[in-house]
């Protein structure tokens, strides 16, 4: 793996883990190719009924992973595509859940020991007979991975070890399973291109994440349409994770953060607006960018821009060679900018990147969640 970049990336586990993924992301393009007769084949089998609907789930970072591609999954296969995060299948399954129709459940998870992991597929089964699924895990040996192991009806599609990160937040792990479901149901993404371009960030995310943390925000906010809405929430939760929450992080779309969440806004806040490669799209996020440069200061505005042609008031962190890829596509460099700035903020919290939480308040891998016997809706 490369791991030569720079002071913040070469401090820590997880900065080392940050700076793999354009090589993580190579080898899992190979893995899905080796496997591609049998995914395909599963995926045909699993959509056989046109009224499946594809319900993608996972929980905190890896819900997020289903917010990001399931537009394009849709598109891909012509199917409704639902990102349901297990969080929601677990506590009220008769809701979260289409009953009416079959359903392919694609879930995510790093170490597939959450309990909500196992419970979700369970439940799934309980209240869709039938259900499909498609395990996308970084973790053989874990819980998920071994319930659907030897299921006639399930396929378990476990990422190369790199990715199964051992620092606490998600960082290759995140993009490495959003990329095999891209690759899985068929998208033909540019696995080359996205990860020259991820090496390209990589070379001045630390230079740019410096500048903001220069401001001393203590709030970060982060904003994407679309599919980006699903990389705007994991670049809140990455900075929230390591910084220990001493730098509040919130994230939304450009157009719902005026109804309300805009009362965030202080003299402490910097935000990073992501701007859509779809032209219609892209035109309401530069407004609310322009909008924000004008309360908060261009020096305190961020853009993250696939074209190179952001005609907004602010500082801009350019991804190059992506123009005109999908935004689930190009998000996955563009997330390096995110990660890095949530690294560097840990570090100038003076905390351990690694374990942000040393009295062990979050966990690595959930703990405390009690799963209550499910009976059916009440009247059932």
């Amino acid at each position: 793996m490369t791991t030569h970049t720079g002071a913040v990336l070469d401090s820590c586990r997880t900065g080392a883990e940050i700076a793999q993924q354009p090589d993580v992301w190579r080898e899992v393009a190979a893995l899905v190719a080796g496997q591609r007769d049998a995914l395909d084949r599963f995926v045909t089998d699993a959509l056989t009924d046109p009224r499946t609907e594809i319900v993608l789930t996972g929980a905190g970072t890896s819900s997020y992973i289903g917010e990001l591609v399931a537009s394009e999954v849709a598109r891909h296969t012509g199917r409704t595509a639902t990102a349901v995060p297990t969080t929601d299948v677990v506590a009220s399954p008769a809701t979260a859940l289409p009953a009416d129709r079959p359903v392919l459940l694609v879930s995510f998870a790093r170490s597939g020991d959450s309990p909500e992991s196992v419970a979700a597929v369970e439940l799934a089964d309980q209240v869709i007979p039938g259900t499909r699924h498609l395990v996308i895990t970084c973790n053989a040996a874990g819980a998920l991975g071994q319930r659907c192991a030897d299921r006639a009806d399930a396929y378990v599609l476990t990422l190369p070890e790199a990715s199964n990160d051992a620092g606490f937040a998600m960082t290759s792990s995140f993009t490495g399973m959003a990329l095999a479901t891209l690759l899985a149901f068929g998208s033909g993404t540019d696995v080359a291109a996205l990860a020259t371009a991820a090496e390209a960030v990589r070379a001045v995310a630390e230079e740019a994440a410096a500048a903001v943390l220069a401001l001393r925000p203590r709030r970060l906010v982060h904003l994407g349409s679309g599919a980006l809405k699903g990389l705007a929430h994991e670049s809140a939760l990455k900075c929230l994770e390591l910084t220990a929450g001493r730098v509040l992080a919130l994230a939304d779309t450009p157009m719902a953060f005026r109804h309300g969440p805009k009362s965030a806004l202080d003299g402490t806040t910097v935000a990073v607006v992501y701007l859509s490669n779809d032209p219609y799209t892209r035109q309401y996020d530069v407004d609310l960018a322009r909008e924000l440069s004008t309360t908060l200061g261009a020096e305190r505005v961020v853009v993250v821009d696939a074209t190179g042609d952001a005609d907004v008031p602010a500082t801009t962190w350019s991804v190059p060679g992506v123009a005109g890829l999908p935004d689930a596509e190009w998000a996955l460099p563009a997330v390096l900018f995110a990660q890095v700035l949530a690294l560097a903020a840990s570090l100038a919290e003076g905390l351990t990147p690694d374990n942000p939480f040393p009295g062990g308040e979050v966990n690595r891998v959930v703990q405390g969640v009690v799963i209550h016997p499910y009976t059916g809706p009440k009247g059932q």
